[in-house]
C-alpha cells in the first residue's frame, strides 16, 4: 500500500504549541463508527460518552532524555536516549549531527559506544539521564513545567516520548472511569517517519512492554475495550496474538489489520506519514480516517502532542 495515503495538507497554526488548562478542558472529536455520526465535545465529557468500555492506559513515564552536550572540539551535539539497554548504563540514542562522531568520543556525560546507522548510537551514560523533556521538534521552547509532559498516572520510567492521548486525564476523570494499565515504553517506532514508499517496506525497531496478569485477565474478559492511545493499542493487540505478557513488540498496525480485543480507540490527531496515522486507518477506515482530519481542520481542532482529541466508538 502506498505511503502516500498517510498524507494530509495541515495549516501550520493547528499544530498546538502548548498544553491547555486544565487537561480535561481539551476537545475531542467523536466518530460513531456503526452510523457515521460525528460529535464535537469536550474531554471531560469522556464518562458520559463511554458505554461501561474498560478503559486500558499506557503507564509509561518520560525520561527527561534530551542532552544538550559538546565534543572536545567545541561543536554542539544533542544525545536523545531512546532505550535503556541494562543496568551498567547502556542507552541507544540518537545523536545529532552524528556524521563526524567516533567512538570512544566523550559528549558531558555520554561515551559513544557504537555506531548502528541512520544516527543511532550505542552510548554509555554516567549516572540518571538529567536533560531536557524530550519534546516533538514541532514544538517550540520547552515548558515552564515539566510534568505537564507527563500523564498523571505515569508511573514506569523509560520512555523517549509522551503516550500523548492519555495527557488529557485528570485525577477526578479518571475516578469516573473502569480503568486498567499497560506499559509501552515509547521509543524510536512510535516518533520515526515512514519514509519507505509502501507501508509494507517500513520496519518497526520494536518497543519494550509489560502487561501484569491481573491486568489482562481483566482486558481479557472485558465486555468491550477502549485502548487510549496507539501505544496501548500495541501492547493488547500483542498479548492478544502472542500471549506474552511482557518482551518486544515489532507489531505494524495498517490498513487490512484483523483488531482481535480492542473494540474502541481514543487518540489525538496524528503527524503525516507516520505508524500512528496508519493505526487510525486501520481501525476505522481509511476514508472515514481522512474525512475526520477533514473535519477536525474545518473545525480547527488542535493538533499532534498538546492538541486535541479523536474518540472512535
Amino acid at each position: 500500500m502506498d505511503t502516500s495515503i498517510l498524507d494530509y495538507e495541515l495549516p501550520p497554526d493547528l499544530i498546538a504549541q502548548r498544553p491547555l488548562e486544565p487537561r480535561d478542558s481539551s476537545r475531542v472529536l467523536v466518530y460513531r463508527s456503526e452510523t457515521g455520526e460525528l460529535e464535537h465535545r469536550v474531554f471531560a465529557d469522556l464518562p458520559e460518552l463511554l458505554g461501561g468500555e474498560l478503559v486500558v492506559l499506557n503507564d509509561t513515564r518520560v525520561v527527561p532524555a534530551r542532552l544538550r552536550t559538546r565534543r572536545a572540539s567545541g561543536g554542539a551535539v544533542e544525545v536523545l536516549l531512546l532505550e535503556s539497554l541494562g543496568p551498567d548504563g547502556v542507552w541507544e540514542a540518537l545523536a545529532r549531527p552524528s556524521r563526524r562522531l567516533r567512538p570512544g568520543e566523550q559528549l558531558g556525560p555520554v561515551e559513544l559506544l557504537e555506531p548502528l546507522g541512520k544516527g543511532r548510537w550505542l552510548v554509555r551514560l554516567e549516572g540518571e539521564p538529567a536533560g531536557e523533556m524530550p519534546l516533538p521538534p514541532y514544538i517550540g521552547g520547552q515548558l515552564r513545567d515539566p510534568e505537564r509532559y507527563q500523564t498523571v498516572f505515569a508511573a514506569d520510567a523509560g520512555s523517549a516520548a509522551a503516550p500523548t492521548a492519555g495527557l488529557h486525564f485528570t485525577r477526578d476523570l479518571l475516578g469516573k472511569l473502569d480503568t486498567v494499565h499497560v506499559t509501552l515504553h515509547v521509543g524510536l517506532d512510535t516518533f520515526r517517519p515512514i519514509e519507505a514508499a509502501t507501508l509494507e517496506q517500513h520496519e518497526l525497531h520494536g518497543e519494550r512492554y509489560r502487561v501484569e496478569p491481573d491486568a489482562w485477565a481483566r482486558i481479557a474478559a472485558a465486555e468491550r475495550v477502549l485502548a487510549v492511545g496507539t501505544t496501548a493499542v500495541r501492547v493488547v493487540e500483542t498479548v492478544a496474538r502472542t500471549g506474552a505478557l511482557e518482551g518486544r513488540t515489532t507489531l505494524f498496525v495498517q490498513p487490512g489489520f484483523e483488531f482481535r480485543r480492542v473494540d474502541a480507540l481514543l487518540t489525538n490527531f496524528h503527524l503525516p506519514r507516520s505508524t500512528l496515522l496508519a493505526l487510525v486507518m486501520a481501525f476505522m477506515g481509511i476514508e472515514e480516517a481522512r474525512e475526520i482530519y477533514r473535519a477536525a481542520i474545518d473545525e480547527r481542532y488542535r493538533f499532534y502532542s498538546f492538541g486535541d482529541a479523536m474518540l472512535v466508538l
